[in-house]
């Protein structure tokens, strides 16, 4: 059984007198436990209307919503579902609710009224995972950009989700910050087997995922493994930019020059040495 599953969802917003804007049309995707899915579209694709029906903040107009065989539309599920998926934001400062980073992270185990030991081990458990511990007496105002998504990494983290769906999560953050979070959530899905959706409009974020699915108004339009990138033309009819890395890999196997589908800086220079290396023993280069 899928962990959380949309089978034929259709989605609608109103928009003026008996007027509606349809965000999803006929949305079918299953996400396993432990797995690491990037979900990627253009402003519009609708996959921040994905997010909230995955954790009954809204329910789909057709089809159905299901988290570990629990339907979404069913109030008495709400509580149970949402132990199990956590969303993290994009604007950090809007999912501060305390003044103190450590009370921050235990809102949500308070609000599952676990007794407080078990709450002070989970809050450091957290702040451990996201490494914030030494901040957690600080004020989350005053930290950085990257540092409050972290905590609120952890606070749905304290929950314990099997789960996390993290919806343009790292939008508001420079370079920096966006490796800091990154780093966070490879190493969740590495070492605690935690299932991750990442939503994002950045390809090079995209490209750590093991399966990406691409939502193009409203539409799946592809839901394959990092070989997709191999695909170049799914990407551009969706509007989006593949990674800095296979566009040059594809620019220069134009003009004969094969370095695969590199998709980090990291595997491009190495694919470049290795096949100027492999020029060079076959008699392709030298001194001019």
């Amino acid at each position: 059984m899928p962990l959380l599953e949309l089978k034929n969802v259709d989605y609608s917003y109103p928009s003026g007198d008996d007027d509606y804007i349809q965000a999803l049309y006929s949305v079918s995707l299953a996400v396993e436990r432990g797995e690491f899915v990037a979900l990627v579209g253009c402003n519009g694709s609708g996959k921040s209307t994905l997010a909230r029906l995955a954790n009954g903040l809204i329910t789909p107009d057709r089809g159905f919503v299901t988290v570990d065989g629990m339907s979404t539309d069913k109030k008495e599920n709400l509580y149970d579902i949402r132990k199990k998926i956590g969303v993290v934001f994009q604007n950090p400062d809007n999912q501060m609710v305390t003044t103190v980073v450590e009370d921050d992270v235990a809102f949500g185990p308070e609000n599952l009224g676990l007794p407080p030991a078990e709450i002070r081990e989970r809050v450091d458990w957290a702040l451990d995972c996201v490494g914030m511990r030494e901040y957690a007496k600080s004020g989350p105002f005053r930290l950085s950009g990257g540092q409050k998504q972290r905590v609120a990494i952890a606070g749905v983290l304290a929950i314990k989700p099997e789960l996390m769906i993290l919806d343009e999560a790292t939008g508001m953050l420079d370079p920096e910050g966006r490796a800091e979070v990154m780093k966070v959530v490879t190493d969740l899905n590495r070492r605690e087997h935690m299932a991750v959706v990442m939503i994002t409009h950045f390809m090079e974020e995209a490209a750590t995922a093991d399966r990406i699915i691409i939502l193009d108004r409203g539409h799946v339009v592809a839901d394959g493994g990092r070989e997709l990138f191999e695909r170049p033309e799914v990407f551009e009819r969706a509007g989006l930019m593949l990674p800095l890395p296979v566009r040059l890999a594809g620019a220069l196997k134009k003009n004969g020059f094969d370095l695969g589908c590199p998709l980090t800086v990291e595997q491009f220079v190495a694919e470049t040495k290795r096949a100027l290396t492999e020029r060079k023993t076959d008699g392709g280069g030298g001194s001019r």
